[in-house]
């Protein structure tokens, strides 16, 4: 795994635990909504990477 691959992770944990937080999402959707957001956010920061 690469430093950028375990930055997305935690991120992605992160936006997920806060809308568990705030009661967007339910413990038991943690998995569905993570692989989600863990791969919206890869593909923002490839995308950025490709631009430059």
């Amino acid at each position: 795994m690469t430093r950028d691959e375990e930055k997305i992770l935690k991120i992605a944990k992160e936006v997920v635990v806060k809308f568990i937080e705030i009661g967007r999402v339910s413990p038991t959707q943690f998995e569905g909504v993570f692989q989600s957001v863990f791969r919206t956010i890869k593909s923002s920061v490839s995308s950025d990477e490709s631009e430059q």
